[in-house]
């Protein structure tokens, strides 16, 4: 059976005049939680149980394209940090006063972006198998991303012709990809394969990349080099609660950088999946939305038990 569409989709235009593409999942009127997809990935990223999730639990699910993905306009940010003025100026744009947040792999860093950035606005946040810095006094030692902080100057300086060389590249294989992802899968690592062997996740998958890919794949070499970066704020200071998912058998991001992410963001939490793999995050996203919901039900709690003290 196909996958249910978003509820809506639509490009949201910011007051400097660059876009960004978002899809909607589940009660529109619900309370929102924004996900930031991966490296790459775009706006429909969103597995099909938390759409149903969203649905059944009065949740408004919105899934953002960062800048050079999809429908959203290229763009490089100084530094990762400033991602979160774009999501501040959509919520706005969007009446939304607070929200949840989930992000998965490369999405991660944007979540605790805007974690530190809005923690007057941001009720909670989940990292599903996040990127951990690469340089400065937080960073992790080794993984994927340290090849990328080795050759960073140079991926910065090409930026814009590798872009499109990974646009057009992608866009080439669009006919083949019921077979690029067949490929991909028989490399993967065992609790990958199990994910994405989901009919629904492998529709889910291939849909999002399509999309996505149908204009722009800068988003890839933007990320690459934010994450090479100093990010633009210290970990420590975040103050939101924070939970990290992590799969032992992830090939990209080793479980030992979510020990460390979880170490430095105080009061965090992590669950790990001992047989989950470097999307094992999207079979943890119903357990991250619920995560939300129970932080969000216990501020609520708490307002209502400080209203009544006075």
């Amino acid at each position: 059976m196909p996958i249910a569409p978003p509820e809506r989709e639509r490009v949201v235009v910011l007051h400097h005049c660059r876009k960004l593409g978002i899809a909607e999942f589940g009660d529109v009127s619900g309370r929102p939680v924004f996900w930031f997809h991966g490296t790459p990935g775009g706006r429909r990223q969103v597995p099909p149980a938390a759409r149903r999730f969203a649905r059944t639990e009065n949740l408004r699910v919105i899934g953002v394209e960062r800048p050079g993905i999809g429908t959203s306009t290229p763009h490089l940010y100084a530094s990762l940090q400033d991602f979160a003025a774009d999501v501040g100026e959509l919520a706005d744009i969007l009446d939304i006063s607070r929200f949840g947040l989930i992000g998965l792999s490369g999405g991660g860093p944007y979540v605790l972006g805007c974690a530190h950035a809005m923690p007057d606005r941001v009720v909670a946040g989940a990292v599903l198998g996040g990127v951990a810095p690469t340089c400065g006094a937080e960073a992790a030692q080794g993984g994927a991303m340290a090849l990328a902080r080795v050759l960073e100057p140079l991926i910065s300086f090409l930026r814009e012709p590798l872009g499109a060389l990974f646009t057009r590249a992608v866009r080439a294989l669009h006919p083949f990809a019921d077979r690029a992802f067949d490929t991909y899968l028989r490399l993967a690592p065992a609790g990958d394969k199990r994910i994405l062997g989901e009919a629904e996740i492998r529709e889910a998958f291939i849909e999002d990349m399509l999309l996505g890919s149908r204009e722009n794949l800068r988003s890839l070499v933007y990320d690459l080099i934010l994450f090479s970066r100093p990010w633009g704020f210290s970990l420590r200071n975040i103050s939101v609660p924070i939970h990290f998912w992590q799969g032992d058998e992830d090939n990209l991001v080793p479980p030992a950088h979510a020990e460390h992410l979880s170490r430095l963001v105080p009061g965090s939490r992590l669950r790990r999946d001992p047989n989950g793999g470097h999307l094992a995050g999207l079979g943890m996203a119903v357990e991250a939305l619920a995560f939300i919901i129970e932080t969000w039900n216990s501020h609520a709690m708490g307002e209502s038990s400080t209203d009544g003290l006075f």
